[in-house]
């Protein structure tokens, strides 16, 4: 099996790997984030019911976590620069097909599974490139890399509308696509570590080729209990996720708002979750707590604020729900994907997270319609964020059990195979990195 190297570079070339997946970020997850204010659009275009039109967005999520497990494996046969620069292509690709307008199943097709794959195959590439590059300063530099998102769907708001009423969704999607086609850039300065074969080190710039053949993806792993309830954490939580921002904007729209006063809601959201990524990986890097207790902290009250928010019935008071819902969801976002070394070390941690990612689509696809169902049950948006709020606290109970796993576990596990980055003597180690 592929084998980085044992002791992370924790800086160095390792910044440039952060600011490429800061890039990445946010040319995938801040455009599909923004992609609400696309939805009333291409549902009056198509004339179909919003269950319907959410079907789309929820194909993304769907393809976006199912290529996970292919785009792990594919990183340790061949690179994470050649798989990045390939979902280049082909979230390019999907923007252009999308942008001809020629029918919904053609819209599931490139805005859901082209564009899904793409933003699949640059994703989870770039968090791997990140997690191997840092140990001690893991959870910062994660937070700085997710932080793009943050960054450019702050721009993408108002950018995507001001391009929607100059030049129509259609043509709007064309430019976007074009923008992506910066993701393959971005993946040619992924340079991969160097790895170790025993009696033999190889450089991965001239043999990655040849030596990363030898990586398994670890399908084997889905047997451990703990990474089992984890999933689960995933599956509830991905329900939750990624309803608010399918839904806010229309629901905004609904309370008399225009367009741009909408869109200014998504951009304080993004101002928030970067503030909330940045805080929340500066106290995780602190270790005054374990990353999965903070972790069933931020989760908890991300629930209770969504089903809090349609009380908001102003726009300053959805301002000041959107700006809490921000923070938090920055937050979680900024541990959740790094606990998963906590929950099986690093060795595992490319193919625990391909299986975190496949097995949450089912919560990913399954939201979004089922919101978009009972809006139209209720004629209310406020009810797709009630149903947001009880998937999230479910949610955090499965954390719980995780960590309590975890914690039975520690003294039996070899100190080889486990990285744990809350216990004061790797914190101890990683200063001697």
């Amino acid at each position: 099996m592929e084998r980085y190297l044992s002791t992370p570079p924790d800086g160095g070339y390792g910044w440039v790997v952060v600011t490429s997946a800061f890039f990445i970020m946010g040319l995938t997850a801040a455009v599909h984030k923004n992609f609400g204010l696309f939805f009333l659009e291409i549902q009056n275009h198509y004339s179909v019911l919003t269950s319907t039109t959410s079907w789309m967005t929820s194909t993304t999520i769907a393809v976006f976590h199912l290529g996970a497990p292919l785009a792990s494996a594919l990183s340790m046969h061949l690179s994470q620069r050649s798989v990045i620069m390939v979902g280049g292509l082909l979230a390019t690709s999907g923007m252009i097909i999308a942008s001809l307008g020629l029918s919904l199943p053609w819209m599931y097709l490139s805005v859901g599974v082209l564009q899904g794959l793409g933003i699949s195959f640059s994703w989870i590439p770039a968090n791997s490139m990140v997690n191997h590059y840092f140990k001690r300063w893991r959870p910062i530099a994660y937070s700085i890399a997710s932080s793009g998102e943050c960054v450019f769907a702050m721009g993408f708001s108002p950018f995507f509308q001001w391009l929607i009423d100059s030049y129509s969704w259609q043509g709007s999607l064309l430019i976007i696509g074009g923008l992506q086609l910066n993701l393959c850039v971005c993946g040619a300065l992924m340079k991969p570590l160097q790895t170790s074969i025993p009696g033999k080190l190889v450089l991965d710039s001239k043999d990655e080729s040849r030596t990363s053949k030898k990586g398994t993806f670890q399908w084997d792993l889905i047997q451990r209990p703990e990474l089992l309830l984890y999933i689960v954490f995933a599956i509830l939580s991905a329900a939750g996720f990624f309803i608010p921002p399918l839904f806010l904007v229309p629901y905004a729209n609904s309370l008399g708002m225009g367009q741009y006063w909408a869109a200014s809601v998504l951009s304080m959201l993004a101002l928030a979750d970067l503030l909330g990524r940045l805080a929340c990986g500066w106290l995780a890097n602190l270790r005054l707590v374990r990353n999965l207790q903070l972790l069933t902290m931020v989760v908890t009250a991300l629930g209770v604020v969504l089903f809090l928010l349609p009380i908001a019935q102003s726009y300053w008071t959805i301002l000041v729900f959107c700006s809490f819902y921000g923070f938090l969801f920055g937050c979680v976002v900024a541990i959740h994907v790094t606990s998963i070394v906590d929950i099986v070390g690093l060795d595992g941690f490319d193919s625990s997270l391909g299986l975190f990612m496949l097995f949450r689509s089912s919560g990913g696809f399954v939201g979004p319609p089922a919101a978009g169902w009972l809006v139209d049950w209720t004629h209310d948006f406020g009810a797709a964020f009630y149903l947001s709020g009880v998937c999230l606290v479910l949610s955090a109970v499965f954390v719980v059990l995780v960590d309590r796993l975890v914690e039975k576990k520690k003294p039996k596990l070899p100190d080889t195979c486990t990285e744990t980055t809350d216990h004061p003597m790797h914190k101890a180690d990683s200063a001697d990195v």
